[in-house]
C-alpha cells in the first residue's frame, strides 16, 4: 500500500490513512483516538483535518511529500510468525564462550512477574517518588547486592554494561586525582572493555597503558588510576596477597583502585574492598538476566567513601515522607547531566534498571546460599572439566580459576570449536592455539561431557584447580529480604506488593513531555522471550546468529529511510551514548580533513542536558547560544558566535521540533549557516515522534542524528532503562561511525570504536522497534506523528484559558507537546510546579515533566496512543486543580494548610481519626469523584500512594544507599 501511495499528494495520503483506521490494523489499534474522537479533537484546535493540522503547525520547507519507503504493513499475527522465522534462524547452544557473557536461568517467575510484566516494564524513571515506591525498592535490594558483594559502601541503581561501567569508573577517577594522565589497565581485561575504555579515553585525552606487570606499571607511569581484571578474560584467579600489592602501589602513588569483578564469583571470593579497591564494576548479567546478544544488561559500580557525589548514574537512597515514615527516592540528583549539563559527572541520562530489578530478584530469590550454592556448583563443575583435560594431555593453561579455563591446543583450535559445536557447545576461540571455556549456570552434565569430548577426554569425578587461596571472609545478603522470598508464592506476592506501589501506563497516562510515553504493544513485547533471542551469545557464530543479523539489518535500513539518512548503526545502548557516537563521527571527520582544532560544539540554551554533558565527553568545547523569547534558537546570537568561533566550529546540536514544542521556522537557515562556516549539523532525535512521515532529518540539512528506540520506536522505558541510541548519519560521515573489535561486521574499519560493551548494544529488544515498524507501515507511522501533533494541540487548547501556553508555532499551533506556564500562578497563590505535580497523583497522574526546559512550568506529551477519553480526564483534573488553586489565592483555603501542598494523600493520612485540615476528607483522597461498581467502559479505580510527600534534602543530608534495618520502618 506505502507504493500505492507514494506518487499521491500528501494531503491525499493521510486522509486514506485517516479513513483506513476503521479498519482495525495494528496502526488502529496502537493509536487512542477513533474516527469520532478524532473529528471531536480536530473541531477543538480549529482545523477539520489531520492534514490541515500538520500543514498549519509543520514548515513547508522541511516538508517530505512523498510516502516513506517501507514494506505494507503485516497484521500482529503475520508480524509474529515472522519474529518466530528470524528467531528460528539464530542457533543458540549452550553458550560456553565467557567474556563477560555467561549462561544463566531466570527464574520463571521473575521473568514472568518482572520481565515481561507491564507494571515493570512500562514504567518510567523514577523521578516522582511517591508513585515510584515499588521500584525504588527493587534498585535499593540491587544497590544493596552490588554493595555487599563488593564490600563498598556505596553502589548506584545501574550502569548500561560492564564496558560503559569501566569507562565512567576511569573517568571518575580522573576526576578526583588531580595528578597524572595515565589509567594502567590490566592486560587481562575482557577485550570489549578495553576497546569502549580507549575509545572514551582518546576524546578525554587519557593515556591507556595496558600491562601485564600492574605493579611495575604504576612504577613507571603517573597513573591516576588502575583497573585490574579479576578474574581475568582468560579465567585467572589472582591471589589476594598480589592484589593488595598492586593496590598498595596504587595507594602509594596517589592513584584510585578499580576492580572489574565477576560479581557472582564474589560469593565465593574475597570482596574487592578487603584487599584495596576503591571502585567496582563489571556486570550483572549472570544474576538471571538473559544472554539477549548482548543486552540490556545491568552494569554496576560501587565506590568507598568519599567517591559518592561524583558517581555517574542513578543513586536510590532513603529519606523519609512528610509523616516520618521511611520513603525511597532517587539520591544527590544534583550530580546529574540534566542539572550539571558540561560540568556533569557522566553523560549517563538513563541505566538498566528492568534488568537490575532482574538481577536485585534473582539475589533476593536464591538468597545468600543459594547463590553461593550456584557458585560453587560453577566451580566444581569446571574443577571436573580441567581435571578431564588434563588427564588428556590438555592441562589448563592456569591452576587459579572459577568458572573459565584457557586451554593450549597447537594448531587444533578450530578443530575443536567445531567437534564442541556439534555437540552442541560454543567455546572461544583465542587464536588458532588456544581455546577458553566458560562454564554457566545452565551447563548441564551432557554438556561438560562434550566439550570434554571434543578434546578426546572423557568427563570423571576427579577435580583440578582452585582459588588462589581467596576464602570469601566476610558476610554479605544478611538483610532480611534476601532471607525471606525463596518460595515462589512468597516471591510472587513480593514482586505484586511491590508494583501495586508504582504508577505504570498500565494504570494511566504518563504526560512526561520530551518522553514519548506510548504505548508498548505486547505483540512487539512478546517475541524478546523466544529462546532464539534470548539465549544467544553476543559473539556466538555469524552462521549461528543469521536471525539476528537479518533483523539487525532491516531495522537500520528501515531507520536510515524514515530519517533520511545514509547509514544507521544500532549499537549505541542508550540516548546518550547515542550522541556521543554522533559527535565522534563528527570530531573524527573533522580530524580526517586536517581539521584538528574544529572542538567547539554550539549548544542552544534550552537543550537537554545531554548534549552538553556528551560533548564534553566528546572532547568538545561547548559555546552556549542563546534563545529568544518565543523559545526558539536566537540567530542573531548565533551568526555572532559562529563569526567568533568560525575556524574552531565542530557542530551545533539542536533538537527538532524545540524542546519547547515548536517547530522552529528556521531550521534550514540555521543549518545553512553552520555549513557555511565548516560545522556539522546535530539533530537530536528526542522530538523525533513529531516528524515521522512528515520531515527527513537528513534530507532538511542535518549531518547527523541519535534516535530513541525507547520513545518514537516503542521500546518500553523499564522504569529508567533499557534504552536504544542509534546514531545516524549522512554518507560523508559513514567511514566514522561505531565497530566493534570482536566482530568486524559491526562497523567499518576507519570507525570511532565501540560505545558499547557488545558489537550491537542491547539487540535483545531490538526486535520491539523492528516489529512496531512492520506492523505500522509509512501510512501508520505518519498517522502516529499526526495523532501525536493532534494531541498535544488539544490539550493545548482545553487548558490555554487556564494556565498559559509558554510557547506556540505558526497560528498558536504546538507540535507533539506543550509547556504550560505556572509562574504566574505561583507568584499569586504560592503554589508551585511541584505543589500541582504532586496534586495530580491524588487525581490519579503521573506529573508532566517539572520544571524543563523553563523552570516552573510543566511540560505535557500526551502521545497518539492515548484516546479522548484518557485526554479529557487529564485535561479536567488540571483545571479542577486551577480551581483549588483560586481557592487558595481567595484565602478560602490557607497558603499553607491546602490540598495542593499537602498532596499527596495517602489511605493512612485520610482514614486517621484526626482530620483538621480546612478542606474534607473526600476532596483530599477522591477529587475527581468516587467511582463505585464495575470498570466498564471508563471506571478509575482509585490509586493509593504508599508514601506521602517525600522529604528529599532529608535524604541528601542523611545519605544511606542500601537497605535499611527493618527497625526503621516501626
Amino acid at each position: 500500500m506505502a507504493q500505492q501511495l507514494a506518487d499521491q499528494p500528501i494531503d491525499e495520503v493521510a486522509d486514506t490513512t485517516a479513513a483506513d483506521s476503521a479498519n482495525p490494523g495494528f496502526a488502529a489499534r496502537h493509536i487512542g483516538p477513533d474516527d469520532d474522537q478524532r473529528a471531536t479533537m480536530l473541531r477543538a484546535v480549529g482545523h477539520d483535518s489531520l492534514a490541515g493540522l500538520v500543514d498549519g503547525a509543520l514548515p513547508a520547507k522541511i516538508r517530505l511529500h512523498e510516502a516513506l519507503d517501507l514494506p505494507d504493513p503485516l497484521t500482529e499475527a503475520q508480524a509474529l510468525a515472522r519474529m518466530r522465522e528470524l528467531a528460528a534462524l539464530n542457533n543458540p547452544l549452550r553458550a560456553m564462550i565467557g567474556l563477560g557473557y555467561h549462561g544463566t536461568i531466570t527464574p520463571p517467575v521473575i521473568r514472568r512477574n518482572v520481565l515481561e510484566s507491564p507494571a515493570w516494564y512500562t514504567a518510567y524513571t523514577p523521578y516522582q517518588p511517591e508513585i515510584s515506591q515499588g521500584r525504588l525498592e527493587a534498585l535499593l535490594n540491587f544497590q544493596t547486592v552490588v554493595a555487599d558483594l563488593t564490600g563498598l559502601p556505596t553502589a548506584g541503581a545501574s550502569l548500561l554494561d560492564e564496558g560503559t561501567a569501566v569507562a565512567e569508573a576511569v573517568q571518575l577517577a580522573r576526576r578526583n586525582v588531580r595528578k597524572g594522565s595515565v589509567a594502567v589497565v590490566d592486560a587481562g581485561i575482557l577485550p570489549q572493555s578495553l576497546a569502549v575504555l580507549r575509545t572514551r579515553a582518546e576524546a578525554m585525552g587519557i593515556d591507556v597503558v595496558v600491562a601485564d606487570d600492574l605493579v611495575a606499571a604504576l612504577q613507571s607511569n603517573e597513573a591516576f588510576a588502575v583497573v585490574v581484571q579479576t578474574p581475568t578474560a582468560d579465567g585467572v584467579v589472582r591471589a589476594a596477597d598480589e592484589l593488595g600489592a598492586i593496590a598498595d602501589k596504587a595507594h602509594e602513588n596517589g592513584a584510585l583502585v578499580i576492580a572489574a569483578a565477576d560479581l557472582l564469583a564474589l560469593t565465593v571470593t574475597r570482596a574487592p574492598a578487603t584487599w584495596g579497591a576503591d571502585v567496582a564494576v563489571g556486570s550483572t548479567q549472570r544474576f538471571g538476566v538473559p544472554l539477549f546478544y548482548g543486552g540490556p544488561h545491568a552494569g554496576y559500580i560501587a565506590v568507598r567513601d568519599k567517591l559518592e557525589r561524583t558517581l555517574p548514574g542513578r543513586l536510590v537512597g532513603v529519606s523519609k515522607d512528610a509523616a516520618g515514615t521511611p520513603a525511597y527516592r532517587l539520591a544527590l540528583q544534583t550530580r546529574e547531566q540534566h542539572i550539571r549539563r558540561e560540568k556533569a559527572t557522566s553523560n549517563i541520562c538513563t541505566a538498566q534498571v528492568l534488568l537490575a530489578v532482574v538481577a536485585g530478584m534473582y539475589a533476593v530469590y536464591h538468597g545468600p546460599r543459594g547463590l553461593a550454592r550456584i557458585a560453587e556448583t560453577i566451580m566444581h563443575r569446571t574443577r571436573r572439566l580441567a581435571a578431564a583435560l588434563d588427564a588428556a594431555g590438555h592441562p589448563p593453561v592456569h591452576r587459579s580459576f572459577f568458572d573459565t579455563l584457557l586451554v593450549e591446543v597447537p594448531g587444533r583450535a578450530d578443530a575443536i570449536i567445531a567437534a564442541a559445536r556439534d555437540g552442541g557447545v560454543h567455546l572461544r576461540r583465542i587464536d588458532a592455539d588456544h581455546v577458553g571455556i566458560s562454564v554457566g549456570e545452565d551447563a548441564e552434565e551432557a554438556d561438560l561431557a562434550a566439550v570434554a569430548a571434543a578434546f578426546g577426554a572423557e568427563l570423571t569425578g576427579r577435580e583440578l584447580g582452585d582459588l588462589a587461596g581467596q576464602t570469601r571472609d566476610t558476610e554479605y545478603l544478611t538483610h532480611p529480604v534476601f532471607n525471606s522470598h525463596h518460595s515462589e508464592t512468597s516471591m510472587l506476592r513480593y514482586l505484586r506488593a511491590l508494583s501495586d506501589r508504582d504508577f505504570a501506563l498500565d494504570r494511566g497516562m504518563i504526560p512526561l513531555g520530551s518522553c514519548t510515553m506510548k504505548l508498548n504493544a505486547t505483540a512487539e513485547m512478546e517475541p524478546i522471550s523466544y529462546p532464539g533471542y534470548a539465549e544467544l551469545h553476543p559473539f556466538a557464530p555469524a552462521e549461528d546468529a543469521r536471525g539476528y543479523r537479518e533483523l539487525i539489518t532491516e531495522l537500520e535500513d528501515w531507520l536510515a529511510r524514515v530519517t533520511g539518512y545514509a547509514k544507521v548503526s544500532v549499537q549505541p545502548n542508550a540516548g546518550s551514548q547515542g550522541e556521543l557516537a554522533g559527535l565522534l563521527a563528527i570530531r573524527a571527520y573533522h580530524r580526517s580533513r586536517g581539521d584538528d582544532q574544529r572542538v567547539v560544539c554550539l549548544i542552544p540554551s534550552s537543550a537537554h542536558g545531554t548534549n552538553a554533558a556528551s560533548a564534553a565527553m566528546a572532547g568538545m568545547r561547548v559555546v552556549v547560544v542563546a534563545a529568544t523569547a518565543d523559545g526558539s534558537v536566537d540567530l542573531t546570537d548565533l551568526r555572532a558566535k559562529i563569526d567568533s568561533h568560525r575556524d574552531e566550529l565542530a557542530a551545533i546540536m539542536v533538537t527538532y521540533p524545540s524542546t519547547h514544542g515548536v517547530y522552529e521556522e528556521t531550521i534550514t537557515e540555521l543549518c545553512a549557516l553552520v555549513h557555511d562556516a565548516g560545522g556539522q549539523v546535530y539533530v537530536d532525535g528526542a522530538n523525533l515522534n513529531a516528524l515521522l512521515g512528515h520531515a527527513l532529518p537528513g534530507r532538511f540539512g542535518a549531518d547527523v542524528s541519535h534516535l530513541n528506540l525507547h520513545k518514537t520506536f516503542c521500546i518500553p522505558h523499564g522504569g529508567g532503562g533499557p534504552g536504544v541510541g542509534p546514531v545516524a548519519v549522512g554518507e560523508h560521515l559513514t567511514p566514522f561511525l561505531p565497530n566493534h573489535p570482536l566482530a568486524s561486521e559491526a562497523g567499518p574499519e576507519s570507525g570511532v570504536g565501540p560505545i558499547s560493551a557488545a558489537p550491537y548494544g542491547s539487540a535483545g529488544i531490538l526486535p520491539i522497534s523492528w516489529a512496531y515498524i512492520a506492523m505500522m507501515g509509512a501510512d501508520g507511522l505518519r498517522s502516529a506523528t499526526e495523532h501525536a501533533v493532534l494531541a498535544a494541540n488539544y490539550v493545548a487548547a482545553r487548558l490555554r484559558e487556564h494556565y498559559p501556553v509558554l510557547y506556540a508555532g505558526r497560528g498558536g499551533l504546538v507540535a507533539h507537546e506543550c509547556i504550560l506556564d505556572l509562574r504566574p500562578l505561583t507568584k499569586a497563590s504560592g503554589i508551585t510546579v511541584d505543589d500541582v505535580a504532586k496534586r495530580l497523583i491524588d487525581y490519579g497522574f503521573h506529573a508532566p515533566t517539572m520544571s524543563f526546559p523553563v523552570a516552573g512550568t510543566l511540560m505535557v506529551e500526551p502521545t497518539e496512543s492515548e484516546d479522548l477519553i484518557e485526554l479529557d480526564r487529564f485535561c479536567e483534573a488540571m483545571i479542577s486543580i486551577r480551581g483549588e488553586i483560586t481557592r487558595v489565592e481567595s484565602g478560602e483555603w490557607p497558603a499553607q494548610d491546602n490540598p495542593l501542598i499537602n498532596a499527596p494523600h495517602t489511605a493512612d493520612q485520610v482514614s486517621a481519626d484526626e482530620w483538621d485540615h480546612p478542606y474534607p476528607r473526600r476532596i483530599a483522597a477522591y477529587p475527581s469523584g468516587l467511582h463505585r461498581g464495575p470498570i466498564a467502559g471508563a471506571g478509575h479505580d482509585k490509586y493509593w500512594p504508599p508514601v506521602a510527600r517525600i522529604d528529599g534534602a532529608f535524604g541528601d543530608r542523611n545519605l544511606v544507599c542500601s537497605c535499611p534495618p527493618p527497625e526503621a520502618f516501626e
